[in-house]
């Protein structure tokens, strides 16, 4: 029996959405050690010196956000809201991808750096964005680029929320902060008994 043009639609979306979920990077098995992490990810590594040695905010400080924000998942987003309590609505804010940038955020990155074909959901776009973000943040408020705690407070509330100190009525985000801080911390840590690792030639060409 011929399929309808209704069941075919149906058949070739199905299938669309699965080459697409396919598609989509999967994330580190263990988000808990950097080691592990630019092991797996063989590029990413790079990727942060690259955000690194152009931005100054450190690998740790960069991964530690990024972790915070999507777990290193690429298409992270908000979830959505119920209308009437069951119907998929719109969700409660624009946060996309790896580094959770807004569209207008992400469109202010991109008139910046002139990168017209940068996505959010591509690790190297996502690690270059926070280390401008954070730069912009040293810039603008003064903030150390090694201050994962107030540079993460800055991330979240925006920069005009910083200076008027939103996040003192949020007892949440502070406790978010500190837990940015202690990653950051710990993934230092960690990267200083794997980076010659990481820093050798073979590995690149691995």
């Amino acid at each position: 029996m011929l399929l309808s043009i209704r069941s075919l639609k149906i058949i070739l979306t199905a299938i669309s959405f699965l080459i697409l979920q396919a598609c989509t990077t999967a994330p580190p098995k263990n988000t808990e050690n950097i080691c592990e992490t630019f092991r797996e990810k063989s590029n990413w590594y790079k990727h942060a010196k690259t955000s690194y040695q152009k931005w100054g905010v450190p690998i740790p400080v960069q991964m530690a956000i990024i972790h915070q924000e999507s777990r290193f998942v690429a298409d992270a987003a908000p979830p959505r809201r119920k209308l009437l309590g069951f119907i998929p609505w719109f969700r409660k804010s624009s946060a996309y991808g790896y580094a959770q940038a807004l569209d207008a955020t992400w469109g202010d990155y991109i008139k910046y750096n002139r990168r017209w074909r940068a996505d959010r959901d591509d690790f190297a776009d996502a690690v270059d964005f926070v280390g401008w973000y954070n730069h912009m943040s040293h810039k603008r408020l003064g903030l150390a680029k090694s201050n994962a705690r107030q540079l993460y407070l800055a991330y979240h509330e925006g920069h005009t929320g910083f200076r008027r100190q939103t996040f003192l009525q949020k007892p949440w985000l502070l406790k978010v902060a500190e837990k940015v801080d202690r990653k950051a911390r710990i993934y230092d840590s960690q990267l200083n008994s794997c980076r010659n690792e990481f820093e050798s030639k073979s590995w690149f060409f691995w």
